[in-house]
């Protein structure tokens, strides 16, 4: 019998969470960003997409008979990246818990087939640590997704040290997943907002993460970064550069490309050609397989398309969900 195919990139909606932010100024304002970063032609094409993908994102047997479909025999489900990371603590903790229950009680729906992901409040890292305690050790979540910024402050920033550590110590996955683009109205027409920004936004959160020493004081992070990764794994000789001649790049132990294979990426990068790469880059131990499902960026042929790589049967096996195995071991 062959290994289970393992998808780490599914999504999940929860109301409840919506209703705690519904006329909040913090809500206005994230809502207001996201007009300015998307033109009114992909503001539409997003609203109606979420109407259509409705009970997709959160019904359990629809989510079943999809990764049926697909061929995907487990799936690794996070929140739809509503992090809300403007929210003061008493909502935070209330919005984080509401998002964790949800997901647990999904996950607890399909035993076996479903592993959940919630989130913490990064913006009070004292209560994020508590939470991600919670998450895991309570409610049996293997970990966390984060988006690649904290109201303007970098995943790197010390201020997060403590989630990390607490991350280490309980062997919990950190998804990094983006949502929005710094980059804002620039790139808002042709939804290149998600095409090139989402992207740039790993990239640029990795970067920070490599060259600030972070994964040096957290060599066991469960780091897993969505759509392979970003940009970060094609060029990364370019940061090993300046890092060799660059005294003000010198802020990590070792080169910065080394450290790729210190994390974990999706295999969500589209095509045969891109999914070599990948793994040429940081390994076939350091792919998973992810489909980003629901959403039309996603793929519906996941292992098709790590087949269509060509790469060699233990690699293969390996992405398909042995790697993903090896991450969730520990959670139930």
């Amino acid at each position: 019998m062959s290994a289970p195919v393992v998808d780490f990139h599914g999504h999940l909606a929860v109301p409840e969470a919506d209703a705690l932010v519904a006329g909040t100024g913090g809500l206005a304002a994230e809502l207001a960003a996201e007009q300015r970063a998307h033109s009114p032609a992909s503001l539409a094409a997003n609203r109606a997409q979420l109407r259509r993908l409705a009970g997709k994102l959160t019904d359990v047997g629809a989510r079943l008979a999809d990764l049926d479909a697909m061929g995907v025999d487990i799936q690794v489900v996070g929140p739809m990246p509503m992090h809300h990371y403007w929210a003061g603590p008493g909502l935070a903790v209330r919005l984080a818990r509401t998002v964790n229950e949800a997901v647990a009680g999904h996950r607890a729906a399909a035993p076996g087939r479903l592993y959940g992901l919630g989130t913490v409040p990064l913006q009070h890292p004292d209560l994020a640590v508590a939470l991600l305690d919670e998450a895991v050790t309570e409610l049996g979540l293997a970990g966390i997704s984060v988006s690649t910024t904290v109201e303007g402050r970098e995943l790197a920033d010390p201020a997060h040290d403590q989630v990390w550590q607490k991350a280490e110590e309980l062997g919990a996955v950190v998804f990094v997943h983006p949502w929005g683009c710094s980059l804002g109205d620039r790139l808002a027409s042709h939804y290149l907002g998600n095409t090139v920004g989402q992207p740039t936004e790993t990239t640029v959160a990795l970067s920070h993460l490599i060259f600030s020493g972070v994964l040096d004081r957290f060599p066991r992070l469960k780091l897993v970064a969505a759509h392979g990764g970003g940009y970060l794994p094609t060029y990364a000789g370019r940061s090993d550069h300046a890092w060799r001649v660059r005294p003000d790049a010198r802020g990590c132990a070792e080169p910065p490309s080394s450290y790729l294979r210190r994390m974990w990426f999706d295999a969500l990068v589209y095509t045969p050609r891109a999914l070599r790469h990948l793994v040429e880059e940081v390994g076939a131990d350091r792919v998973v397989l992810g489909t980003d499902h629901p959403f039309d960026m996603g793929v519906t042929d996941p292992v098709a398309r790590l087949d269509a790589a060509g790469l060699r049967p233990a690699d293969r096996d390996a992405i398909a969900g042995g790697n993903a195995l090896g991450l969730l071991k520990g959670h139930p």
